[in-house]
């Protein structure tokens, strides 16, 4: 008898122990799922909503450092329409804050460039406006690629001025074929 009553304790133990294990992985199940299904608010997924900003942003800069005023002027109209479809709910407060002060900027510079096909010097004097904002954007929600800050010192009056590019070779979009490795990096953003 003594026999039956320990097999059926050691029975019950081993069910409540493999019952409670059974719940937890459960448990651990949910929460991951949780997890997955929770938006992400480390800019992982606000990067894609930012991808197709900075592709056109830098065909525009590609097309300037060409001198190609037309093409520029096609990526500048690029830029416009994409900015407007970056999904501002996704975006961590921080981000959002950047996002909201730079927004109607670079739809302005944007516009400006896209307006003034026949006019490389004013659209590079926008693009200069631009790629201020176009940082500040990146540097908040990081881009889905590399890019690296360069800095021309030459341009506007010796001031200088900034550019993106998705490339370590500089290719001056501020001065084009006249001067187009003038310049240098500054910083890596990832």
């Amino acid at each position: 008898m003594k026999t039956i009553l320990f097999g059926i304790a050691i029975a019950a133990s081993t069910f409540t122990a493999c019952t409670e294990n059974a719940t937890q992985s459960q448990e651990a199940t949910n929460t991951d799922t949780a997890k997955a299904n929770t938006p992400a608010t480390n800019g992982a997924i606000t990067t894609a909503s930012t991808n197709e900003v900075v592709a056109h942003y830098l065909h525009l800069k590609n097309a300037l450092a060409s001198d190609d005023s037309k093409e520029a002027a096609t990526a500048g109209r690029a830029v416009v329409n994409a900015i407007d479809k970056i999904d501002a709910a996704s975006l961590t407060a921080d981000q959002k804050k950047v996002y909201d002060e730079v927004k109607d900027d670079i739809k302005e510079h944007s516009e400006h460039i896209s307006t003034n096909a026949d006019k490389i010097a004013h659209q590079r004097e926008h693009f200069d406006m631009l790629s201020l904002d176009m940082y500040d954007l990146v540097k908040s929600v990081k881009p889905g690629q590399t890019l690296y800050k360069d800095h021309c010192p030459m341009f506007n009056d010796n001031k200088g001025a900034i550019w993106l590019s998705e490339v370590k070779d500089i290719k001056n979009p501020y001065y084009g074929k006249k001067m187009l490795t003038c310049g240098e990096e500054q910083e890596e953003i990832k």
